[in-house]
C-alpha cells in the first residue's frame, strides 16, 4: 500500500487542522493506520492509531482530547483532526499501515510510511 499525508499548514496555537492520509490500493481496510510525528531536534512519536474497521483507535497523552482519528474506508483515507493546537505540536507529521489488527503505538510495527507533512503551530 502506497500513502500520501497532506493538509499540515501554518496555523496559530489555539487553531486547528484536518490532516488526512490517502492509501492506494484495494486492500487499505486490511491495515490499521498509524499518525506518528518528529519534532525538530527529536525522535520520531506516536500520535494515534485507529484499527482497521475504524471501531477503536489509541491516542498519545499528549493529544488526547484535543486530536481525533478517523477513517473512511470508501475513500481509503484516514483523518486526523487536530483542535486546540500548541506550538509543541510543531512537526513533521507521517502516516503509516501496519497489519496489527488494533495497531501499535511502536513505529517499528508499521511496514508502509507516507512522506511527511509539516505542521507548524505559531505562538
Amino acid at each position: 500500500v502506497q500513502l500520501q499525508a497532506s493538509g499540515g499548514g501554518l496555523v496559530q496555537t489555539g487553531g486547528s487542522l484536518r490532516l488526512s492520509c490517502a492509501a492506494s490500493g484495494r486492500t487499505f481496510n486490511s491495515y490499521a493506520i498509524g499518525w506518528f510525528r518528529r519534532a525538530p531536534g527529536k525522535e520520531r512519536e506516536f500520535v494515534a492509531c485507529i484499527i482497521r474497521g475504524g471501531g477503536g483507535a489509541l491516542y498519545a497523552d499528549s493529544v488526547k482530547g484535543r486530536f481525533t482519528i478517523s477513517r473512511d474506508n470508501a475513500k481509503n483515507t484516514v483523518y486526523l483532526q487536530m483542535n486546540r493546537l500548541k506550538p509543541e505540536d510543531t512537526a513533521v507529521y507521517y502516516c503509516a499501515a501496519s497489519t496489527i489488527w488494533f495497531g501499535s503505538r511502536n513505529l517499528s510495527e508499521y511496514e508502509y510510511w507516507g512522506q511527511g507533512t509539516q505542521v507548524t503551530v505559531s505562538s
